[in-house]
């Protein structure tokens, strides 16, 4: 079963979530601050996070900067979701290695879990073909596998 963490301080966004992905058959985790979210990520290694970047405690950037610098979590895809919508804070969270970044007033429930399912059906692929000596050529691959790489 596919575990995804959501790490989100407004209960609201999260039962949403959290709602939405249960019928889709996945198995959610929540955390409601980044410290919280490193316990969980230790406790459980999801296999996706959906990160929040406005949270008390240690933010979104920390948890994307331990998970991102941590061996064993490096390849977990991190999606963004965020009130924070200026191009600085985007940027810093795609430069960070957020595999995508959604501004939450901009983007429905709908986008968000039609990314999760690509995520599992784009990391799975490159697992295949790296496991098979295939090349990988799609943008969303290639960050996988410049992150295998650097292992």
């Amino acid at each position: 079963m596919y575990k995804i963490l959501v790490v989100e301080d407004e209960q609201f966004l999260v039962q949403v979530l959290k709602d939405n992905l249960e019928s889709e058959g996945y198995v959610i985790d929540t955390a409601s601050d980044g410290e919280g979210a490193m316990v969980k990520i230790r406790k459980n290694r999801p296999n996706i996070i959906l990160l929040d970047l406005l949270m008390p405690k240690k933010d979104g950037f920390y948890v994307l900067e331990e998970v991102r610098k941590n061996l064993e979590w490096k390849l977990i895809p991190v999606l963004v979701l965020s009130n924070l919508g200026g191009d600085a804070e985007i940027k810093r969270a795609l430069a960070m290695g957020a595999d995508d970044y959604f501004v939450k007033s901009q983007h429905p429930i709908e986008e968000v879990l039609e990314k999760v399912k690509e995520c599992f059906f784009l990391f799975f692929d490159v697992v295949h073909r790296i496991q098979s000596g295939g090349k990988i050529s799609r943008p969303f691959g290639a960050r996988y596998f410049t992150r295998l790489n650097a292992m």
